[in-house]
Protein backbone atom coordinates (compact mmCIF):
# COMPACT_ATOMS: atom_id res chain seq x y z
CA UNK A 1 0.00 0.00 0.00
CA UNK A 2 1.40 3.70 -0.92
CA UNK A 3 1.73 5.59 1.98
CA UNK A 4 3.09 9.41 0.79
CA UNK A 5 0.92 12.03 1.25
CA UNK A 6 0.37 15.86 1.15
CA UNK A 7 1.42 16.13 5.12
CA UNK A 8 5.14 14.83 4.14
CA UNK A 9 8.52 16.97 2.97
CA UNK A 10 9.66 16.08 -0.57
CA UNK A 11 13.05 16.47 -1.07
CA UNK A 12 14.41 16.57 -4.45
CA UNK A 13 17.97 15.36 -5.40
CA UNK A 14 19.59 18.09 -7.95
CA UNK A 15 22.01 16.10 -9.06
CA UNK A 16 21.58 13.47 -12.26
CA UNK A 17 21.75 9.68 -10.16
CA UNK A 18 22.65 6.14 -11.46
CA UNK A 19 19.35 4.26 -11.46
CA UNK A 20 21.31 1.15 -10.96
CA UNK A 21 21.39 2.45 -7.20
CA UNK A 22 18.99 1.19 -5.12
CA UNK A 23 18.24 1.23 -1.35
CA UNK A 24 21.37 1.17 0.66
CA UNK A 25 23.24 3.22 -2.22
CA UNK A 26 20.17 5.98 -2.34
CA UNK A 27 19.92 6.36 1.25
CA UNK A 28 23.80 6.82 1.02
CA UNK A 29 23.40 9.69 -0.96
CA UNK A 30 20.59 11.42 1.26
CA UNK A 31 23.27 11.34 4.59
CA UNK A 32 26.41 11.81 2.50
CA UNK A 33 25.70 14.50 0.12
CA UNK A 34 22.30 16.05 1.08
CA UNK A 35 23.27 16.20 4.98
CA UNK A 36 19.82 14.43 5.72
CA UNK A 37 18.85 11.52 7.98
CA UNK A 38 16.44 8.68 5.76
CA UNK A 39 15.31 7.81 9.35
CA UNK A 40 13.37 10.77 9.62
CA UNK A 41 10.24 10.34 7.55
CA UNK A 42 11.11 12.81 4.85
CA UNK A 43 10.62 11.61 1.29
CA UNK A 44 13.97 11.79 -1.56
CA UNK A 45 13.18 12.04 -4.73
CA UNK A 46 16.05 11.14 -7.58
CA UNK A 47 16.01 11.78 -11.19
CA UNK A 48 18.46 10.55 -13.81
CA UNK A 49 20.16 12.16 -16.49
CA UNK A 50 17.49 11.54 -19.51
CA UNK A 51 14.98 12.56 -17.52
CA UNK A 52 13.17 9.71 -17.94
CA UNK A 53 13.20 7.61 -14.85
CA UNK A 54 12.23 8.55 -11.41
CA UNK A 55 12.96 6.97 -8.00
CA UNK A 56 11.68 7.78 -4.59
CA UNK A 57 13.08 6.90 -1.22
CA UNK A 58 11.13 6.77 1.73
CA UNK A 59 11.16 5.26 5.42
CA UNK A 60 8.13 3.89 6.55
CA UNK A 61 7.40 2.21 9.66
CA UNK A 62 8.50 -1.41 8.71
CA UNK A 63 11.43 -0.43 6.76
CA UNK A 64 12.90 1.55 3.56
CA UNK A 65 10.28 1.47 0.62
CA UNK A 66 11.62 2.07 -3.03
CA UNK A 67 8.98 4.00 -5.74
CA UNK A 68 10.42 3.41 -9.52
CA UNK A 69 8.95 5.10 -12.47
CA UNK A 70 10.73 4.35 -16.41
CA UNK A 71 8.60 6.57 -18.93
CA UNK A 72 8.12 5.23 -22.27
CA UNK A 73 8.21 8.46 -23.78
CA UNK A 74 8.85 12.24 -22.89
CA UNK A 75 10.37 13.30 -19.76
CA UNK A 76 9.99 14.51 -16.25
CA UNK A 77 9.59 18.16 -15.67
CA UNK A 78 12.35 19.25 -13.24
CA UNK A 79 11.49 21.63 -10.69
CA UNK A 80 12.95 25.27 -10.45
CA UNK A 81 16.41 25.77 -8.41
CA UNK A 82 17.67 28.70 -7.54
CA UNK A 83 20.13 27.17 -5.57
CA UNK A 84 23.30 25.58 -6.60
CA UNK A 85 22.60 22.79 -3.34
CA UNK A 86 22.31 19.77 -3.88
CA UNK A 87 18.57 18.69 -2.67
CA UNK A 88 15.92 21.30 -3.00
CA UNK A 89 12.55 21.50 -0.46
CA UNK A 90 9.70 20.61 -3.00
CA UNK A 91 7.21 19.80 -0.75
Amino acid sequence: MFSLNDNMKYWFYNKPTDMRKSYYSLSGLVTNKMKMNVLNGNVFIFINKRRNMIKILHMESRGLTLYSKLLEEGLFKLPICDTEGESLNIG
